[in-house]
This record gives structure tokens, sequence and C-alpha cells, in this order.
């Protein structure tokens, strides 16, 4: 962000934050609590400025949003974050917002501009004490977040994908196997959706490809639906919708089997059960 206020965008934002910005659910903010408490370590990893970044936490979080996490990196300019070395992005320390000479290493936990994995995984072995230590990384990006994680760091990943709540996420009937306490937020009502599949575009989840001459329309998932099943852990429409779930709550993933579907929380988009017609892979 602009510390002059230049352009229509930024300066829009401060002026009004309520207008554009949502506050953080309470549940997710004593989600992050619990996740500390039980020693968990947790980053903050954005490409956002250091200025910009404050200013949506302070009004998200609140103004003690630092202490949430353990680790923050502004400016870090992904997905390169993950692709690049030491040497073509290393670390560097803020003073008032300006960032300042590069780093040799990364070797306590703060607030850094830029960087890269390598040094950052250095990192999270001295916290943790562990050769391997095991990484679940959240983002809402395939390009920025997903793949870059899965793929350069082999990290497991949590797709936060906004088009469940538009797809309308069908809601399973309680089993006896799981009881309420196990349940998360979504799975006594069905959410409300505020996005809605484009009449111009379609689902998000499924193309309809016309038959030849006489033939019926084929139901086929999209390419970005292929994307979320291969790079993904599992899939949720928000935060919320597992802020309430134990911390060993054991989801299903999806490579857990050969079902394409098995890794959405708490179900699948209705665009892919299973009906009369065939689904095939695009």
């Amino acid at each position: 962000m602009d510390s002059k206020d230049c352009g229509m965008y930024f300066p829009e934002v401060k002026k009004n934050p309520d207008k554009y910005l949502q506050r953080c659910p309470e549940s997710v903010k004593k989600w992050l609590k619990q996740l500390k408490s039980a020693g968990k370590i947790l980053l903050l990893i954005t490409s956002s400025h250091s200025d910009y970044c404050r200013l949506l936490c302070e009004h998200i979080i609140g103004n003690d949003f630092e202490e949430y996490f353990d680790v923050v990196i502004t400016n870090a300019l992904k997905p390169g974050f993950f692709s690049h070395t030491p040497n073509q992005r290393p670390f560097r320390t803020l003073e008032n917002d300006e960032e300042q000479e590069a780093l040799l290493s990364l070797d306590k936990p703060g607030w850094y501009s830029q960087g890269n994995v390598i040094q950052l995984y250095e990192l999270l072995k001295k916290m943790t004490g562990k050769l391997d230590p095991k990484v679940v990384y959240f983002g809402d990006s395939m390009h920025s977040d997903i793949f870059p994680a899965r793929h350069y760091s082999n990290w497991e990943t949590v797709f936060i994908l906004e088009e469940l709540l538009g797809d309308k996420v069908t809601v399973p009937a309680e089993t006896e196997s799981e009881p309420l306490e196990k349940k998360g937020k979504y799975e006594g009502d069905e959410p409300k959706a505020p996005y809605f599949v484009s009449k111009q575009w379609g689902s998000f989840f499924m193309d309809r490809l016309p038959g030849l001459e006489n033939a019926e329309e084929t139901l086929v998932r999209t390419w970005s639906c292929k994307c979320i099943s291969t790079y993904s852990t599992i899939a949720i429409p928000s935060l919320e919708a597992i802020a309430d779930l134990p911390l060993d709550y054991r989801f299903t993933r999806f490579s857990s089997n050969s079902s394409a579907i098995a890794g959405y929380y708490p179900s699948p988009p209705r665009a892919l059960l299973p009906n009369e017609e065939s689904v095939t892979m695009k």
C-alpha cells in the first residue's frame, strides 16, 4: 500500500474498511488460539505489503492480530515464494514498513518481508526440533497458494473455495458414528449461499459438452475441478466451516480413494454428486 495514498483502491479501503472488509468470526479467532495453545506454529504468508497487511488484519482480527501468529511474511510474491532459492529471494527485515538489507538466514520468529520457502522450512525445523516438520497450508488461490505449496514443497493443502457455497453444498444426514460435537458449522443447516452459479459460465465444477448430431450432451469435470482434487488435500468453503471441529478431527482426503470428490468438506458440491447421467474427466 502506498504510504502517500496514491491511486483509488488503497485510499478508499483505508477510508471505509467496514464497506469492503468482513470481520473475522469469533469462532475462527478461538480456533487460532486453540492451535497455538496446542503447540502448533502459525504462519501468515501474504503477497501484500506490510502496511496493507496491517490495515486489513487490524480491522479483520483486531489490533492484537500479531499475537495469533508466530511468523508473519509480507510481500512474499507468491507463487515465487515457493519456487525461488534463497539467493533469488532472500528474507528482509522491516523498519517502519521499509525493507532493510537481505538476511543470510532466518533465525527466529518475527515479521519479515519477501523470502523463500527453503529458509522458512529451516526455521520451522529449529522451532519444532523436528527434521521433517509437517505443514498444513491454507489458501484461496490455486495459482498462488495451493499448486505451488503442493508442487514445490509437498505441503498438505487446504483450498478455501467460496464456490462451494455458490454451488449449493449439500449436507449429509446425521450418522450415529459422528456425534454432534464432532460436526462443523455447516453440518446442521445448509449454509446461505451469497455466490451463485453463473448464468453465463455455468458451474465452476462441471461443463456440459454438446453431443454430436443427435447424441445427448455429456457432463465433464472442468479443468479447475480437476486441479482441486489433484493439488488439494481437502477443500472447504471457509475457515468458519471447520473452526468448531475438534483439533483432532480426521478429514477424508482427496487421495483417500479413487473418488475425485472425497476431499470436499462438509460435502461435495451438488454438481459433482452421482446422478443418472455419466460423468467423465475432461
